[in-house]
């Protein structure tokens, strides 16, 4: 049975939870520049994180 780290759906699909909860907090609570910045941090875990998942399943 494969690792979950080597499944693609898990390397996309955590990010894109986790960057939906944050814009989502971003939109509905935060204002100004603060909701700019959480919104960068969102889009960068999409970017990155699926990246450093596949880097983690081929070295476990």
């Amino acid at each position: 049975m494969p690792s979950p780290l080597e499944i693609p759906a898990v390397h996309y699909g955590i990010p894109l939870v986790s960057a939906a909860v944050v814009a989502a907090v971003a939109f509905l609570f935060l204002e100004g520049t603060i909701r700019y910045v959480a919104l960068g941090i969102a889009a960068l875990e999409v970017v990155v994180t699926p990246q450093i998942l596949k880097q983690a399943a081929s070295n476990a």
